[in-house]
């Protein structure tokens, strides 16, 4: 009910139209011809995640669903979850090995890149662009044909049948990439701001450590990201480098498991291992993801 004033009716004047809230408070921008061009966008974007999503969800339900010839036969338990804690060395050994491999991988790869991507943005020396390229023409070479030359170097320097080897191969192949999108990341940070604060005193690394990495936190968060994601799902460099099952990393254990016994594949564990392996990326990302995004649209604005 819309109030009208005595005086204003007295006057002659109509009384004031009545709109309603539908129009008055409806958000700008939003039409129904809007919602109907983005309803098949929204049902694509939709079904696509429910294509990348139904592997995982499978796999979790028949890690805990019953299944012949696995440790869960009858009902709905964690008895593949048992398995894989009991298999050989037990899961925490391998969870620790894996992450030691990781978080070192990803400080390896967070310092060099760091360094990497700023003399490459912001110092001049000779043959700068020709050392750029052929860092990254590392990209080119396939990943499998280097393993073997680096376990005999690793064999030389006594760091074969070593997790501290595994981390340094790992490393290696993820800083073309990862001193490319720092790189750009610096890139996009203007040059006044190390300028300036050079001229208020600070030193080369004085300005990176308090004013330029502030500004690339983005580009070190999906450096590290990746990184991460790398080391900790990477199966070939731990069975070419690791020949001991107590320094073997989770999806190495996995995989020994899946075929213990006469050849016949344990598919309730192997499930149960690929559970546990995916649940710490999809917690990071979850977590990471709004500055995952910003590192990537920092270096795609100034490329």
């Amino acid at each position: 009910m819309v109030a009208v004033s005595r005086s204003h009716i007295a006057d002659g004047g109509a009384p004031p139209s009545v709109e309603g809230p539908t129009r008055r408070n409806r958000p700008r921008g939003v039409t129904i011809g809007g919602i109907a061009l983005r309803t098949p966008y929204w049902v694509f974007s939709g079904s696509v995640g429910l294509i990348f999503l139904a592997p995982l969800l499978w796999t979790a339900v028949a890690s805990v669903g019953p299944r012949a010839g696995t440790n869960q036969v009858d009902g709905w338990g964690f008895g593949n979850y048992e398995t894989l804690a009991n298999y050989q060395a037990g899961i925490w050994r391998y969870l620790a090995n894996t992450a030691f491999v990781a978080l070192l991988a990803v400080a390896l790869t967070l310092l060099i890149s760091l360094l990497g991507g700023y003399a490459f943005a912001r110092f001049r020396f000779p043959g700068k662009n020709i050392l750029f390229l052929v860092t990254l023409a590392i990209l080119m070479v396939p990943y499998a044909t280097l393993l073997i030359p680096l376990y005999v170097l690793l064999n030389q320097v006594g760091l074969q049948n070593s997790l501290v080897g595994v981390a340094l191969v790992l490393t290696m192949f993820q800083l073309p990439f990862s001193t490319f999108l720092m790189r750009i990341s610096f890139e996009a940070v203007p040059r006044e701001l190390d300028e300036a604060a050079m001229v208020d005193g600070c030193s080369t690394f004085s300005a990176l450590w308090r004013v330029l990495l502030p500004a690339v936190k983005p580009g070190l968060i999906t450096v590290g990201l990746f990184a991460f994601l790398t080391a900790w799902n990477d199966f070939m460099a731990p069975l070419i480098l690791i020949n001991d099952t107590e320094r073997m990393t989770l999806p190495l254990a996995v995989s020994n498991l899946r075929g213990q016994v006469q050849g016949v594949v344990d598919y309730g564990a192997t499930e149960a291992g690929v559970v546990v392996l995916a649940l710490p990326c999809i917690v990071l990302f979850l977590l990471l993801q709004r500055h995952y995004v910003r590192g990537f649209m920092s270096g795609a604005m100034k490329g």
